[in-house]
């Protein structure tokens, strides 16, 4: 079980935000708002030793602020080169661009889904842009009736697919890596979704990064235990760096065990 650091850009801002929140004004509902920039996280980062964190850009291309976020994301990957992956308005024609300026990886969501479905043309596509191994798929779920669905559009919008060991074994053969934020819990500071941590622990074939709810460094713990210490874990709005009871330091000594 590794952490994971994140750097999420809305408005031009690294900020936290309650992740169901976000919607097409531009507003979400927000933890804390940093005065400092993407690069000054992304240093951070690199100092304490964390890497295969990610840069979330949550402002879609076409928003009147994506151009600002999209800066305070290339500055970041310009002072970390390989250390980071992003995600945010990935697609098969820009993802080399994000690559050749720094990130290891992009995350993708959206454009491998096409009317609720996995689209397996878009992701051969977004495989012959980059290559698998530069590829982790997104694949952030919200609760319905029961079961856990992968959501799109910045989490607003349900697909067809739930989350099942038929659907990452399906999918595992186009990327190095799955990210999952439990959409319902994230930024909220609640308490993990342990159900989505177990489905992904039960399954822990690659690496996969669990994101949701995370308050206190018993939720690391109890994440550890349900997940089978097979995944991994960020932590946003909890940790002090963003206004929450968190201590970084204390992450890093963990974590560096």
């Amino acid at each position: 079980m590794r952490f994971r650091p994140c750097i999420d850009i809305h408005n031009g801002k690294v900020k936290q935000i309650v992740g169901g929140s976000l919607d097409s004004r531009e507003s979400a509902t927000e933890n804390f708002v940093s005065e400092k920039g993407a690069d000054f996280y992304a240093n951070m980062y690199r100092e304490m030793g964390f890497y295969g964190g990610h840069i979330i850009l949550l402002n879609p291309p076409g928003s009147p602020y994506y151009e600002l976020t999209r800066e305070q994301a290339m500055a970041a990957l310009k002072a970390t080169p390989g250390l980071l992956q992003i995600g945010g308005g990935i697609t098969d024609e820009n993802a080399a661009g994000f690559i050749e300026a720094g990130a290891s990886h992009v995350i993708v969501t959206s454009f491998v889904f096409k009317n609720g479905n996995i689209s397996i043309p878009s992701i051969k596509k977004l495989v012959k842009a980059v290559g698998r191994e530069r590829i982790v798929l997104d694949l952030s779920c919200r609760e319905k009736d029961g079961d856990y669905y992968i959501v799109t559009d910045r989490w607003q919008k349900f697909t067809k697919v739930k989350l099942s060991e038929e659907t990452l074994d399906e999918l595992s053969e186009y990327c190095d890596e799955f990210l999952v934020h439990a959409a319902d819990v994230e930024g909220k500071q609640q308490g993990i979704e342990e159900n989505v941590a177990r489905i992904l622990g039960d399954w822990g074939k690659i690496p996969t990064t669990y994101a949701g709810g995370v308050k206190s460094l018993s939720d690391l713990e109890l994440l550890k235990e349900v997940g089978k210490g097979k995944i991994d874990v960020t932590v946003g709005s909890a940790l002090d760096i963003f206004g929450g009871s968190i201590k970084i330091a204390d992450m890093q000594k963990i974590f560096s065990k």
